[in-house]
């Protein structure tokens, strides 16, 4: 099978992450994959590190005349069968170039946010599209009402997990909780994410603040973004010696692994999360919102304890709940793993795409 993923963003993030790491999934099973990316897009160095053949276009309305001619292009030259798109501008532009061609189109939605009503979601995810892949079982029914699209041609199939990524030395995780001078009595709640605002780092930290004077008790942010805003708001609430910022981390399962308590606290946008998934596999209890994709994972009183959102005395009351009680910590975490390995691993995910791009080719 020869397949062209398109991608009209230019950022760096879980969506980039998880078409890359298909891609290497379907090259090891014997597909040819080409990728067409926006001008600038942080996944094209990425793609081409790992040897992947990656053309820059402008997917911009304004040059849909010259990107949709090249799209045709690079269907002839590489013979494709199957085009992946990813984004909105992509997916117009490589979809009509598709329809053209006569090719077939998956198209994969990574965010739980509603699409927009009317013509355009008609057009982009019936018209443009031989199927669509989410990665939250929560926007199926908005996109299938919405678009028209019938159910079963619409499908929740989640980022796995790889475990051998997480396979990581008790040595390293040992060595990484005394470089934050904690004692095996020291309690470590974490996050991980890039950091913004609809991650929940606000009530993170809020709950961080209300529960300030308990003892071996400390916080922790993993992850890039906007840190600097949130190390000021750090520092007028007080909460030196309390929460650890460590930025951007190329591999942040050492700091998972540290974690005796993962909170993901996100209030909109958030599919099935990857931070989560990793946290769920390497046993730590989970404390979530019941936004989007979250509570797939988070099953609550079973792997973690759902939150609402935007509430942190909740997040506070669940972080007491868990630290108070270490055998409720090892049975979440426990189950969350098991999870993760029945339903939530790479191997699945390319099994049910591989699946996916075989029932549209017919």
């Amino acid at each position: 099978m020869h397949i062209l993923h398109t991608e009209g963003s230019n950022g760096w993030g879980g969506q980039e992450i998880r078409i890359l790491r298909e891609a290497e999934g379907m090259r090891s099973r014997g597909h040819e994959v080409i990728f067409a990316v926006a001008l600038g897009g942080k996944l094209i160095a990425h793609a081409r590190k790992l040897g992947f053949e990656v053309y820059e276009l402008n997917f911009k309305k304004t040059h849909a005349l010259f990107t949709i001619p090249r799209l045709l292009r690079i269907f002839k030259k590489h013979r494709i069968d199957l085009v992946n798109t990813h984004s909105s501008a992509d997916a117009w532009m490589a979809g009509i170039a598709a329809r053209i061609a006569g090719k077939f189109v998956v198209r994969t939605r990574h965010l739980s946010t509603p699409i927009r009503k009317g013509l355009n979601s008609v057009l982009l995810y019936n018209g443009l599209s031989d199927f669509v892949v989410t990665t939250s079982s929560a926007i199926i029914p908005l996109i299938c009402n919405q678009s028209k699209l019938p159910p079963s041609l619409c499908r929740c199939i989640p980022t796995g997990v790889d475990p051998a990524l997480l396979n990581v030395d008790p040595t390293a995780v040992e060595a990484f909780r005394e470089q934050l001078h904690l004692t095996p009595e020291d309690c470590l709640v974490g996050t991980a994410c890039f950091v913004r605002s609809w991650k929940g780092i606000n009530d993170f930290m809020r709950a961080a603040e209300l529960l300030r004077e308990i003892d071996h008790l400390t916080w922790i942010i993993v992850g890039g973004g906007y840190v600097n805003d949130y190390k000021t708001a750090a520092e007028k609430m007080d909460l030196k010696g309390r929460l650890i910022f460590t930025g951007h981390l190329n591999s942040p399962y050492i700091a998972l692994a540290a974690m005796d308590i993962f909170a993901l606290l996100s209030t909109a946008h958030e599919g099935i999360s990857q931070s989560s998934l990793q946290a769920a596999y390497l046993k730590k209890p989970l404390i979530t919102t019941p936004v989007g994709g979250l509570p797939e994972v988070c099953l609550d009183g079973k792997t973690g304890l759902i939150v609402p959102p935007f509430s942190p005395e909740k997040v506070g009351e669940a972080v007491i709940k868990l630290k108070s009680d270490p055998a409720l910590r090892r049975k979440l975490g426990e189950d969350a793993h098991k999870l993760v390995v029945e339903k939530f691993t790479m191997q699945r995910t390319l099994d049910e795409m591989e699946s996916v791009y075989k029932s549209v080719m017919g």
